[in-house]
């Protein structure tokens, strides 16, 4: 008999959470992080391309997920979805590779022809990407554990995302200084795709998991997702996923730069940059074990609110780095305090969302409502935090230029430290969905939970 835990989950469970949840958040770091990088690098500071292809890749991941988990829920299964999602999750970032080899040779300096591409690869690996994890893994998740045993799972999830930042980080920087971006990608791919292979022998749907068969058919089931009656009928959970929209849209407009801010803006070598962000991310990862004691006791909105404030400050500190200059001791100690707090006040708010969530998913539906969950959390926030910063990027940015592979002079924009004064502004809007959330709960008590009836209600 398997070994249980504290939370009543196997060890074999708890190293499958481990190996493709790490190995998920591993691939999502290398889209959110190098793709930006890569195009930065290897194409030009060209802002609108990681516009188009962070709101492409939202459009898509979304659309991927209400796919994916409506035939997830009706075939009562996540293994399949699971395993063929991150082996060809794997299989596309080798792809996504491939263009640097366009870059560097026929293609270069030819921007609008390589921003296609960029853009197309990156959709490709976003779609098998969410299959794999968004509409598999973390439905799975859901399955497994129940609300009382899920804090110590939230402080797993939002761990997984700074470790996965730093191994990215750390291993990426000195992957590509040694052998370039295609090296990377395709070391980076074949992981994944072992990681699918391992998950062929390792996952084992839930035996309480069953089919949940719209006799209308596959299309009907699937527009259910869009009909928001159902979370309505489900206020609590609709809050929540208006905390995901407004905190990640602040989120996505000072993200998709930070490396980029770092190294072309601060001065630091991608090695180095890494280093310091890594050691930040590492001394913030205690923040998520002491909020998961208070997530275990339901205690979500005080947690959201301390760890808002931690955001906001940290994205201060880095604003400071606007009136320094060099990269000497200042100036990194100013960096990594504000890694500190912006990396705290995200894991801990990452990992009080998604328990929250988890907690108000109808059983039935937990595979569509990641596709709803998806909309809140990635498409809107995606689409919006990138066209907000593009601008600022644009016009309250550093002019540099840079030299292309056929020698030509390329101009660009790089960011400033406005652009994250500007995230901790929007960031203090979150406070208005988590004092509604409060509200809503003071005066509905019995809303922590979805309930048999409120299920039965949604499903009716």
């Amino acid at each position: 008999m398997a070994t249980k835990s504290k939370s009543g989950l196997g060890a074999r469970t708890w190293i499958v959470i481990w190996v493709a949840g790490l190995a998920g958040q591993l691939a999502w770091n290398i889209e959110n992080q190098w793709f930006n990088t890569f195009v930065y690098g290897r194409i030009g500071a060209v802002p609108w391309i990681i516009t188009a292809m962070v709101a492409v890749s939202a459009i898509v991941t979304t659309f991927s997920t209400f796919l994916s988990g409506t035939w997830s829920d009706r075939m009562g299964k996540r293994k399949p979805f699971i395993v063929w999602g991150y082996i060809l999750w794997g299989i596309f970032t080798i792809v996504f590779g491939l263009v640097d080899l366009f870059a560097t040779g026929s293609l270069a300096g030819n921007i609008v022809a390589l921003g296609v591409m960029v853009i197309v690869a990156d959709a490709l690996m976003s779609f098998f990407g969410s299959l794999g994890n968004d509409a598999g893994f973390n439905p799975h998740l859901t399955d497994i554990t129940t609300p009382e045993n899920r804090g110590p799972l939230g402080a797993v999830i939002a761990v997984q995302p700074v470790l996965a930042t730093i191994i990215g980080t750390l291993i990426g920087g000195m992957i590509i200084d040694a052998v370039g971006y295609f090296a990377f990608f395709l070391i980076m791919g074949a992981f994944v795709i072992l990681v699918g292979i391992y998950c062929m022998w390792a996952v084992k749907d839930s035996p309480m998991l069953i089919p949940n068969v719209d006799e209308k058919g596959f299309w009907h089931q699937f527009a259910q997702a869009f009909n928001f009656k159902l979370l309505w009928k489900n206020k609590l959970l609709l809050i929540v996923l208006c905390i995901f929209a407004m905190f990640f849209i602040s989120f996505n407009i000072y993200f998709p730069y930070m490396t980029i801010y770092f190294i072309h803006s601060l001065g630091y070598d991608t090695g180095l940059a890494g280093i310091w962000l890594g050691i930040g991310l590492v001394i913030a990862i205690p923040f998520t074990l002491i909020a998961g004691k208070f997530i275990n006791k339901q205690k979500f909105v005080p947690v959201l609110i301390v760890a808002l404030i931690m955001n906001i400050v940290g994205l201060g500190i880095i604003c400071i780095t606007g009136a320094l200059s060099g990269t000497g001791v200042a100036m990194t100690a100013v960096v990594v305090l504000g890694v500190i707090f912006v990396g705290g006040g995200y894991m801990c708010i990452y990992q009080a969302l998604m328990i929250w969530c988890k907690n108000l998913y109808p059983e039935s539906q937990r595979g569509q409502l990641e596709g709803v969950r998806l909309v809140f959390y990635v498409l809107v926030p995606m689409i919006s935090g990138p066209v907000i910063a593009e601008p600022i990027v644009e016009n309250l940015g550093i002019y540099i230029e840079q030299m292309e592979q056929n020698g030509a002079i390329q101009p660009g924009y790089t960011p400033s430290w406005h652009l994250f004064l500007i995230a901790a502004c929007v960031a203090l809007l979150t406070l208005i969905p988590i004092m509604w959330a409060w509200l809503y709960q003071k005066k509905h008590p019995e809303s922590q939970y979805i309930s048999t009836e409120a299920e039965q209600s949604i499903e009716a």
